[in-house]
């Protein structure tokens, strides 16, 4: 009897290697042909099966446990030419495929149903709001320039007031209950001191996800929101410039291909750099003459924004992101004070998808740093700085019928604090937290 069940258990596990060893896995990314950037949510499917998927933000895309045989692979996305590619897949193998879709020459009102489907997707998860840079763009915007921080206050159960600090309010939780990231790192304070306009540059945002509820333990500690904005790579393909001038502010950005991209090179490389300028500080004398008509002074607030990223593709996946920031801000008045305000930060991410392996690694290490510095009209000096560094390793295995992620992020926060009082003396706070995710 022990030998039949043992014969039994032996032919049962035979036969599950014998199935497993038939399949493969087809994966691969998704890119717009015209700019070289990663097209997110398109549909990916073999054709007359039931296998298929969606790609992720950055393109990605994996169907497992896929029966060897000859497949035609189909990929679409509303606004894009659906492209086919014929596909022969081997037991046990590995299959990475790169696809470039074209602009369909019907624009306009796919355009719209597009809006429309990404606001359907988003109903499907719990408490996530995505939100597209066309739908920042299509909210009218104060002194034309369209701001993530405007459209926030449109949805419902977000508030936002006062200017410096950050005062973001969603789902009644306090501000410092609040994780606001760009690509990944941590930003002490979105708003600039003219309250109306944030850090964050429109045209730089890929997509934005607001989680207001039930957000994965790798947003870390935060009890009321997560707000994850993230940065588009330049174009590969061409160069290309934006100049805006508006009585607020001006902008200038520049993008285009270092290493051309090309659906048949693995290897590619591309840059985006921006940077705007407040205006109101001289415009104010005119617009407003009213303000301060007893001197020349005008509106005495200054914002300098920059933002630079350098993209690698580097095949089968692969791919490298460099990027820095600096954004700052400025209030003199002679008779008042001198308040200067910095966000300031930079960092490395890459995903690392090597050919034969089922686990994909995202890691990246950051820092950011926000320091607001005062001088009172008495010459009494005030400093406060927060540093943040952080570094983060995620894995994403890819197995016969589950999708796995798990991962370890390392914070270390540094706060000092330094005040002189009316009779010259001076105080200093320091503290440091080390934290810990998993």
């Amino acid at each position: 009897m022990q030998y039949l069940k043992a014969s039994f258990l032996a032919l049962f596990l035979l036969t599950v290697n014998l199935i497993f060893a038939q399949t493969g896995t087809i994966r691969g990314n998704v890119y717009d042909k015209g700019t070289g950037n990663p097209i997110a949510y398109a549909n990916i499917y073999l054709e007359n099966t039931n296998f298929g998927v969606t790609t992720d933000d950055d393109g990605f895309f994996s169907i497992t446990n896929v029966p060897k045989g000859n497949y035609s692979l189909v990929a679409s996305f509303i606004g894009y030419e659906t492209k086919k590619q014929a596909v022969e897949l081997l037991s046990g193998q590995i299959k990475y495929i790169q696809l470039s879709l074209e602009a369909s020459g019907i624009g306009l009102a796919v355009v719209d149903i597009s809006a429309k489907r990404e606001r359907v997707r988003s109903e499907t998860h719990v408490s996530v709001i995505k939100v597209s840079p066309k739908e920042i763009k299509a909210l009218p915007a104060i002194g034309g320039e369209a701001d993530i921080l405007q459209y926030l206050q449109v949805l419902p159960g977000i508030i936002a007031t006062g200017d410096q600090g950050g005062q973001l309010f969603i789902r009644g939780g306090s501000p410092v209950q609040n994780k606001i990231t760009l690509d990944g790192l941590t930003i002490i304070n979105p708003f600039h001191s003219i309250g109306s306009f944030s850090v964050f540059e429109t045209e730089l945002i890929s997509n934005v996800d607001v989680l207001t509820g039930g957000f994965n333990v790798e947003h870390g500690g935060r009890v009321s929101a997560v707000v994850d904005i993230k940065t588009r790579p330049g174009n590969g393909v061409r160069h290309e410039s934006i100049i805006s001038v508006s009585p607020f502010m001006y902008k200038l950005l520049a993008e285009g291909p270092i290493i051309k991209f090309s659906e048949n090179k693995d290897f590619s490389m591309s840059y985006i750099l921006t940077t705007k300028q407040s205006l109101i500080d001289k415009t104010a004398k005119i617009l407003y003459p009213y303000i301060n008509a007893s001197d020349s002074i005008g509106l005495p607030y200054k914002i300098s924004d920059f933002y630079g990223k350098l993209s690698m593709q580097l095949g089968s996946g692969s791919k490298i992101d460099l990027f820095g920031f600096d954004f700052t801000d400025r209030y003199f008045h002679p008779r008042v004070a001198d308040i200067n305000w910095d966000n300031s930060g930079g960092g490395i991410k890459f995903k690392v998808i090597p050919s034969n392996s089922s686990i994909m690694v995202d890691a990246g290490f950051g820092y950011t740093a926000y320091e607001t510095e005062m001088i009172s009209a008495d010459g009494l000096p005030r400093f406060s700085e927060i540093n943040h560094f952080s570094t983060d390793v995620d894995f994403t295995y890819f197995g016969e019928k589950i999708k796995m992620n798990y991962g370890l992020e390392f914070n270390s926060i540094y706060t000092n604090f330094e005040f002189t009082n009316p009779f010259k003396v001076s105080f200093q706070e320091v503290q440091n937290t080390p934290e810990m995710n998993g």
